[in-house]
C-alpha cells in the first residue's frame, strides 16, 4: 500500500507542488497582460502557443487519467510495485486544466489583437498533425489490449516532445530581431520557479519513499522541469544579457512593415501633405514654418482686414 513515511515529506511535497501549480499557473497571466496592454502580439511567437495547445491537451489527458483511474493505478503498481506512490498529484490536474484555458485565450488574443505579418509556420502546423495522427494510432492500439498505461505514457511523452520544441521558434525570434520586445519576462520568471518547484516536489516524495523509482515512472514530468528550467535561463540572458531591455525603450514601436495596419488614414494624408513639392521643392511643413515666423496670428489679420473694409467703404 503506497503511504507517506515522514509527515514533513508529504507536507514539503503538498507546499511544494502547490506553490509549482501557483507559479506556473501565474506564468500565462504576464504574456496575457502584455498582449492587452499593447493591443498587439507583435514580436510573440504564434508557434509558441499553437504548440502549447497540443502540449496541455496531452499532459491533462495524462494528469487525469493518472490521478483518477483505478485501472491505470493498479497496471502502474503492477509495473513499479504496490509500495510505490502514484506520481500525479491533485495540483498537476488544475495545472493541467488552467494551463490549457489559459493557451485558449492566448490564441483568442492573436485572432483579435494586431498580429503584423506573423503566423503559424508550416512546420508547427506539420508537427501537430504528426502527435495527434501518432496519437489516433496508439489509441487504436491500446484499445483491445486495455493497455491505459502504456497509452498515457504516450501522451505524457508527446507533451516532453513538444516542451523540448516549443520555446526554440521565440528563441529563434528574439535571435532575428535581437530583441525581446513583445515576449513577457514575466512570464519566464514564473515558469522558471514552476519549473524549479516541481523538481521539488519530485525530491520530496524520492526522499521519503528512499527510492528514484517516481522520478523515472514519471518521466515526462522530470524531464518538463528540467527542459524548462534551461530554456527559461536563456531566455533571462537573451533579455538581459543579449538584448537588453534599455536598448528597446527608444525603440518600441514595431518594424514598418508590420505596423502598417496601426496607420490609420488620417495619418497617412498627414503624411502625404508634408511631401515635398515637385515644381518648387517646398513642402507643406516648410510653408507653415516660415508663415509662423513671418505673418501675424489668426486674430490680428481678422482685425486688420476689417479695418481695409471699413477704409474702402468710407472712400
Amino acid at each position: 500500500m503506497d503511504s507517506w513515511n515522514s509527515i514533513y515529506e508529504e507536507v514539503a511535497y503538498g507546499v511544494l507542488g502547490w506553490i509549482s501549480f501557483l507559479s506556473w499557473s501565474l506564468c500565462f497571466y504576464p504574456q496575457v497582460l502584455l498582449n492587452y496592454r499593447r493591443k498587439s502580439v507583435v514580436g510573440f511567437n504564434f508557434d509558441f502557443p499553437a504548440l502549447n495547445l497540443t502540449k496541455h491537451t496531452s499532459y491533462l489527458v495524462y494528469n487525469a487519467a493518472m490521478y483518477f483511474n483505478p485501472e491505470i493505478h493498479r497496471q502502474y503498481h503492477q509495473k513499479y510495485g504496490l509500495n510505490q506512490m502514484i506520481p500525479v498529484g491533485l495540483n498537476d490536474v488544475f495545472f493541467s486544466i488552467h494551463a490549457l484555458s489559459l493557451t485558449i485565450f492566448t490564441m483568442y488574443q492573436i485572432f483579435i489583437y494586431e498580429r503584423g505579418t506573423q503566423k503559424v509556420s508550416k512546420t508547427c502546423i506539420a508537427i501537430t498533425a504528426i502527435i495527434w495522427t501518432s496519437a489516433l494510432v496508439c489509441i487504436i492500439i491500446a484499445w483491445p489490449k486495455h493497455s491505459w498505461l502504456w497509452l498515457i505514457s504516450v501522451f505524457n511523452t508527446f507533451q516532453v516532445i513538444i516542451t523540448t520544441i516549443k520555446y526554440i521558434p521565440q528563441a529563434v525570434t528574439n535571435f532575428n530581431r535581437k530583441s525581446t520586445v513583445g515576449w513577457s519576462i514575466g512570464f519566464v520568471f514564473f515558469d522558471l520557479f514552476g519549473g524549479l518547484f516541481s523538481f521539488g516536489q519530485m525530491c520530496a516524495q524520492s526522499i521519503d519513499q528512499g527510492s528514484v523509482v517516481n522520478f523515472y515512472g514519471n518521466l515526462g514530468k522530470l524531464l518538463l522541469s528540467l527542459e524548462v528550467m534551461l530554456f527559461d535561463l536563456l531566455f533571462i540572458v537573451q533579455h538581459y544579457v543579449l538584448y537588453p531591455e534599455e536598448s528597446d525603450k527608444g525603440n518600441m514601436v514595431v518594424p514598418s512593415e508590420e505596423a502598417e495596419p496601426f496607420i490609420d488614414s488620417g495619418m497617412q494624408r498627414n503624411k502625404g501633405s508634408a511631401s515635398k513639392d515637385d515644381n518648387t521643392g517646398t513642402g507643406t511643413d516648410d510653408l507653415m514654418i516660415v508663415a509662423g515666423a513671418g505673418t501675424p496670428d489668426l486674430k490680428s489679420g481678422s482685425v486688420l482686414a476689417m479695418e481695409i473694409d471699413e477704409g474702402q467703404s468710407t472712400i
